[in-house]
C-alpha cells in the first residue's frame, strides 16, 4: 500500500477529482444543463466521493476512515445510475457515458482496496504512513 500524508496523496481521491471535473463538464451544456434535478444530483454525488475520502482521512484512526470510505463508495454507486439516466435522455454520448461509468467503477475498486487494507493493517495512526 502506498504511503500518504495528505488526502491529496490518495489515488482514489485524485481519480474522484477527475471524475467530478468530467461530470461538471458534461453537465454544463445543452439539455443536461437545463435538467436541474439530475444535474444537481449527479454533481452532488460526484463531489460526495472526494469529500468523504478527505473527511475520513482527517478522522483519527482507521475505523472512522473506513466509515467515510464506505460513504464515498456508496456515492460511486449513486453516480452510475444517474449516468444511465443522462445517457437514456441523450444528454451524454455513449463514449462519455462509458468513460464516466468506468471512472466511477475504478474509484469504487480503489476505495474497496483501501478499506480492505485499513481493516487488516496494524497501522492505526491518523496519517497512515
Amino acid at each position: 500500500m502506498a504511503r500518504f500524508e495528505e488526502f491529496e496523496d490518495i489515488e482514489a481521491w485524485k481519480k474522484a477529482r477527475e471524475l467530478t471535473q468530467a461530470v461538471y463538464t458534461v453537465s454544463s451544456s445543452g439539455d443536461f444543463n437545463r435538467d436541474f434535478g439530475l444535474k444537481d444530483q449527479l454533481r452532488r454525488a460526484s463531489v460526495s466521493i472526494l469529500s468523504n475520502i478527505a473527511e475520513g482521512f482527517e478522522r483519527e484512526g482507521n475505523k472512522g476512515f473506513v466509515q467515510f470510505l464506505s460513504l464515498a463508495k456508496g456515492s460511486c454507486g449513486e453516480v452510475r445510475p444517474q449516468l444511465y439516466v443522462a445517457f437514456d435522455q441523450a444528454y451524454i454520448r455513449e463514449t462519455e457515458f462509458r468513460d464516466l461509468r468506468e471512472k466511477a467503477q475504478e474509484i469504487s475498486r480503489l476505495i474497496a482496496g483501501l478499506m480492505k487494507y485499513l481493516r487488516t493493517t496494524e497501522m492505526k495512526g491518523s496519517k497512515y504512513k
